[in-house]
Protein backbone atom coordinates (compact mmCIF):
# COMPACT_ATOMS: atom_id res chain seq x y z
CA UNK A 1 0.00 0.00 0.00
CA UNK A 2 1.40 3.50 -0.56
CA UNK A 3 0.11 7.15 -0.60
CA UNK A 4 1.53 10.05 -3.06
CA UNK A 5 2.23 13.33 -1.43
CA UNK A 6 3.40 16.03 -3.06
CA UNK A 7 6.45 17.99 -1.16
CA UNK A 8 9.45 20.71 -2.67
CA UNK A 9 7.49 20.45 -5.82
CA UNK A 10 8.09 16.64 -6.58
CA UNK A 11 5.99 13.75 -6.34
CA UNK A 12 6.83 11.19 -3.65
CA UNK A 13 5.07 7.76 -2.78
CA UNK A 14 5.25 6.81 0.84
CA UNK A 15 5.34 3.29 1.11
CA UNK A 16 3.92 1.08 3.95
CA UNK A 17 7.09 -0.97 3.79
CA UNK A 18 8.74 2.29 5.44
CA UNK A 19 10.47 3.77 2.36
CA UNK A 20 9.96 6.48 -0.14
CA UNK A 21 9.88 6.20 -4.61
CA UNK A 22 11.10 9.79 -5.95
CA UNK A 23 10.40 8.26 -9.50
CA UNK A 24 11.23 11.19 -11.25
CA UNK A 25 14.81 10.25 -10.60
CA UNK A 26 13.75 6.40 -10.42
CA UNK A 27 15.32 6.64 -6.78
CA UNK A 28 14.02 4.59 -4.22
CA UNK A 29 14.83 5.91 -0.17
CA UNK A 30 15.32 4.17 3.08
CA UNK A 31 17.18 5.17 6.84
CA UNK A 32 18.18 2.66 8.86
CA UNK A 33 17.76 -0.40 8.13
CA UNK A 34 20.68 -1.59 11.29
CA UNK A 35 21.98 -4.71 9.34
CA UNK A 36 23.71 -6.85 11.90
CA UNK A 37 21.78 -5.71 14.56
CA UNK A 38 20.53 -9.48 15.56
CA UNK A 39 23.62 -10.27 15.21
CA UNK A 40 25.06 -7.92 17.97
CA UNK A 41 22.38 -8.70 20.19
CA UNK A 42 23.27 -12.63 20.09
CA UNK A 43 27.14 -11.89 20.75
CA UNK A 44 25.80 -10.33 23.72
CA UNK A 45 24.28 -13.33 24.63
CA UNK A 46 20.55 -12.38 23.80
CA UNK A 47 18.80 -15.21 21.61
CA UNK A 48 17.27 -13.09 18.86
CA UNK A 49 16.65 -14.82 15.33
CA UNK A 50 18.89 -13.65 12.25
CA UNK A 51 16.09 -14.19 9.68
CA UNK A 52 15.25 -10.45 9.40
CA UNK A 53 18.65 -9.75 7.32
CA UNK A 54 17.37 -11.77 4.89
CA UNK A 55 13.61 -11.25 5.02
CA UNK A 56 14.77 -6.98 4.87
CA UNK A 57 16.58 -7.69 1.74
CA UNK A 58 13.99 -9.37 0.18
CA UNK A 59 11.23 -6.51 0.93
CA UNK A 60 14.18 -4.31 -0.52
CA UNK A 61 14.48 -6.58 -3.90
CA UNK A 62 10.08 -6.39 -4.23
CA UNK A 63 10.36 -2.52 -4.03
CA UNK A 64 13.03 -2.05 -6.12
CA UNK A 65 11.56 -4.51 -8.69
CA UNK A 66 7.87 -3.22 -8.63
CA UNK A 67 8.85 0.25 -8.98
CA UNK A 68 11.56 -0.14 -11.10
CA UNK A 69 13.74 1.43 -9.44
CA UNK A 70 17.62 2.06 -10.42
CA UNK A 71 19.22 3.90 -6.89
CA UNK A 72 18.79 2.89 -3.65
CA UNK A 73 19.75 5.77 -1.36
CA UNK A 74 20.26 5.07 2.57
CA UNK A 75 20.23 7.48 4.75
CA UNK A 76 22.33 6.36 7.46
CA UNK A 77 23.01 3.49 10.05
CA UNK A 78 23.53 0.14 6.96
CA UNK A 79 25.06 -1.05 9.88
CA UNK A 80 24.27 -1.32 13.39
CA UNK A 81 27.47 -1.92 15.14
CA UNK A 82 30.78 -4.11 14.82
CA UNK A 83 30.27 -6.62 16.82
CA UNK A 84 26.65 -7.42 14.54
CA UNK A 85 29.73 -8.04 11.31
CA UNK A 86 29.28 -11.70 11.56
CA UNK A 87 29.85 -14.00 8.55
CA UNK A 88 26.89 -15.21 8.02
CA UNK A 89 25.57 -11.80 7.46
CA UNK A 90 27.95 -10.10 5.78
CA UNK A 91 27.71 -13.20 3.06
CA UNK A 92 23.71 -12.32 2.76
CA UNK A 93 24.30 -8.73 1.89
CA UNK A 94 27.23 -9.95 -0.51
CA UNK A 95 25.01 -12.24 -2.14
CA UNK A 96 22.14 -9.69 -2.36
CA UNK A 97 24.35 -7.42 -3.80
CA UNK A 98 26.03 -9.31 -6.31
CA UNK A 99 22.48 -9.92 -7.59
CA UNK A 100 21.78 -6.42 -7.43
CA UNK A 101 24.82 -5.46 -9.29
CA UNK A 102 23.66 -2.88 -11.71
CA UNK A 103 21.99 -1.41 -8.60
CA UNK A 104 23.22 2.14 -7.86
CA UNK A 105 23.93 2.69 -4.20
CA UNK A 106 24.27 6.12 -2.38
CA UNK A 107 25.09 6.06 1.35
CA UNK A 108 25.07 8.56 3.29
CA UNK A 109 26.93 6.98 6.83
CA UNK A 110 25.17 7.46 10.54
CA UNK A 111 26.37 7.58 13.69
CA UNK A 112 26.07 3.94 13.81
CA UNK A 113 28.35 3.73 10.79
CA UNK A 114 30.74 5.51 12.25
CA UNK A 115 31.41 2.98 15.02
CA UNK A 116 30.84 -0.22 12.68
CA UNK A 117 32.93 0.85 9.81
CA UNK A 118 32.33 1.26 6.34
CA UNK A 119 30.93 -1.57 4.08
CA UNK A 120 33.41 -3.82 2.02
CA UNK A 121 34.79 -1.74 -1.70
CA UNK A 122 33.42 -5.24 -3.35
CA UNK A 123 29.92 -4.04 -2.44
CA UNK A 124 30.30 -1.15 -4.72
CA UNK A 125 28.58 1.44 -2.15
CA UNK A 126 28.97 4.86 -2.70
CA UNK A 127 29.64 6.81 0.27
CA UNK A 128 28.83 10.47 0.84
CA UNK A 129 30.18 11.58 4.75
CA UNK A 130 28.54 15.12 4.35
CA UNK A 131 25.15 14.24 3.00
CA UNK A 132 24.43 14.06 -0.69
CA UNK A 133 22.34 16.48 -2.43
CA UNK A 134 20.10 15.81 -5.64
CA UNK A 135 17.73 19.21 -6.08
CA UNK A 136 15.50 19.89 -4.64
CA UNK A 137 16.50 17.30 -1.78
CA UNK A 138 19.37 17.00 0.31
CA UNK A 139 20.01 13.44 1.81
CA UNK A 140 21.05 13.47 5.70
CA UNK A 141 21.61 11.00 8.31
CA UNK A 142 20.00 13.06 10.95
CA UNK A 143 17.34 16.14 10.64
CA UNK A 144 18.38 19.20 10.15
CA UNK A 145 18.22 22.25 8.10
CA UNK A 146 20.43 23.44 5.24
CA UNK A 147 19.14 26.68 3.15
CA UNK A 148 17.53 26.92 -0.01
CA UNK A 149 17.13 22.65 0.17
CA UNK A 150 14.58 20.13 1.37
CA UNK A 151 16.37 17.83 3.71
CA UNK A 152 15.38 14.09 3.83
CA UNK A 153 16.74 12.23 6.65
CA UNK A 154 16.35 9.48 9.51
CA UNK A 155 18.13 8.52 12.57
CA UNK A 156 15.18 9.22 14.66
CA UNK A 157 12.92 6.41 13.64
CA UNK A 158 9.48 8.34 14.52
CA UNK A 159 6.86 6.91 15.52
CA UNK A 160 3.69 8.26 16.68
CA UNK A 161 0.73 7.67 19.01
CA UNK A 162 -2.85 6.84 18.42
CA UNK A 163 -5.62 6.72 20.47
CA UNK A 164 -9.03 5.52 20.46
CA UNK A 165 -12.21 7.19 21.09
CA UNK A 166 -12.37 5.23 24.64
CA UNK A 167 -8.61 5.04 26.06
CA UNK A 168 -6.90 2.30 24.17
CA UNK A 169 -4.01 3.19 21.89
CA UNK A 170 -1.27 1.93 20.12
CA UNK A 171 2.30 3.10 18.95
CA UNK A 172 3.20 2.68 15.08
CA UNK A 173 6.52 3.99 12.82
CA UNK A 174 5.65 7.43 10.68
CA UNK A 175 7.05 9.75 8.21
CA UNK A 176 7.49 13.06 9.70
CA UNK A 177 7.34 15.72 7.11
CA UNK A 178 7.80 19.39 8.34
CA UNK A 179 7.96 22.73 5.93
CA UNK A 180 11.25 21.80 4.99
CA UNK A 181 13.05 18.39 6.93
CA UNK A 182 11.20 15.23 6.75
CA UNK A 183 12.06 12.20 8.79
CA UNK A 184 11.65 8.53 7.52
CA UNK A 185 10.94 5.30 9.78
CA UNK A 186 13.59 2.93 10.11
CA UNK A 187 13.62 -0.27 7.48
CA UNK A 188 15.07 -2.48 9.75
CA UNK A 189 12.53 -4.62 10.97
CA UNK A 190 14.71 -5.24 14.41
CA UNK A 191 14.68 -1.75 15.48
CA UNK A 192 12.96 0.58 18.27
CA UNK A 193 10.72 3.60 17.36
CA UNK A 194 10.90 7.11 19.30
CA UNK A 195 7.77 9.08 19.96
CA UNK A 196 7.95 12.79 17.88
CA UNK A 197 5.94 15.21 18.69
CA UNK A 198 4.45 17.44 15.27
CA UNK A 199 3.51 21.00 15.01
CA UNK A 200 0.67 22.74 13.52
CA UNK A 201 1.53 22.16 9.86
CA UNK A 202 3.57 18.83 10.00
CA UNK A 203 2.09 16.33 7.66
CA UNK A 204 1.94 12.35 9.49
CA UNK A 205 1.86 9.38 7.74
CA UNK A 206 1.68 5.95 9.85
CA UNK A 207 2.47 2.95 8.91
CA UNK A 208 1.65 -0.52 10.21
CA UNK A 209 0.40 -4.22 9.47
CA UNK A 210 1.51 -3.05 5.60
CA UNK A 211 -0.64 -0.20 5.19
CA UNK A 212 0.03 3.27 5.32
CA UNK A 213 -2.33 6.05 6.38
CA UNK A 214 -2.50 10.11 7.00
CA UNK A 215 -3.14 11.02 10.43
CA UNK A 216 -2.00 14.80 9.93
CA UNK A 217 -4.48 16.31 13.12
Amino acid sequence: MSIETHWAGERLILLADKAIVWSRTASLIVADPHFGKPAAFRMAGIPVPESTTASDLERLDELLRTHRNQRLIILGDFFHSAAGLQPAMMDTIADWRSQNASLEIVLVPGNHDKSAGEPPASWNIRLVPDGWSLPPFSFCHEPRDIPTSHVLAGHLHPAISLREKFGGGIRVPCFWFRRTCAVLPAFGSFTGTHAVRPTFGDQIFAVGDGEIVEVTA
